[in-house]
């Protein structure tokens, strides 16, 4: 019993909602989630070559991986095999990571006829202008964190809630944005990843990053600022 509930807690700590569900051998896994759009909706911003590998292949394999590494580390914690259960946890972090990050990043895109690239209103856009000035002065600060973080990974739009403000925050690789505080709460997030974008914009990031803004969804993200800064 105790086994589980670790297991479970895990995995609840890398992200509610996210298609959990349970495997033969009884252990909380993820599956993939759908989306809410078709692959080429979102074009020409993102084309839907991108969004079908991108969601079919990558993210998959990060579910695929991730569940493997729990079911490792259900025989490790069993035999009592420390070297192993402290191996493991790159992967979970790693693939987990992937697994939330993505989740998150398919909500916050949305078709130009659904609303994509409409600017937010209510108290998110207000906290943004008191934030950042601007809506511009925020695209232009997350572009240019984005354009510069080396490698691959992610920038994010956070609501800091105990300092009660809004930071853009950057993660490498798949680290997901809880590992930067634990009061971060992501209310956007672009994957600056290479295969989020190459295929169609080849080595150039900022292209990649100007035009993702007309498809970005700033309905979920007010939704989850309201939730979390009532």
């Amino acid at each position: 019993m105790a086994l589980r509930n670790l297991i479970k807690q895990k995995t609840n700590l890398l992200g509610r909602g996210l298609g959990l569900g349970f495997n033969h051998r009884g252990l909380q896994t993820v599956s993939l989630p759908d989306l809410a759009y078709d692959y080429g909706a979102l074009e020409p911003a993102i084309s839907g070559e991108i969004m079908k590998i991108h969601h079919q292949k990558h993210h998959q394999a990060y579910i695929t991986n991730y569940n493997k590494a729990l079911e490792q580390l259900d025989d490790a914690i069993n035999k009592g095999d420390a070297s192993n259960v402290v191996k493991l946890q790159s992967a979970i972090k790693f693939n987990g990571g992937g697994h939330v990050n993505h989740s998150i990043f398919w909500k916050n895109l949305t078709p130009v006829s659904e609303g994509g690239g409409e600017p937010p209103k209510g108290s998110l856009g207000e906290a943004i202008n008191a934030h950042f000035c601007s809506l511009e002065a925020l695209v232009q600060k997350v572009n240019s964190e984005g354009a510069a973080l080396q490698g691959s990974g992610w920038v994010w739009l956070a609501l800091d809630k105990d300092a009660k403000k809004l930071v853009v925050e950057t993660t490498t690789n798949q680290d997901p944005l809880v590992t930067k505080g634990p009061t971060l709460v992501p209310l956007l997030g672009i994957d600056v990843w290479e295969h989020a974008y190459y295929l169609q914009y080849k080595n150039v990031r900022p292209d990649y990053l100007k035009n993702i803004w007309k498809v970005i969804n700033w309905k979920y993200a007010s939704e989850v600022y309201e939730k979390e800064c009532p």
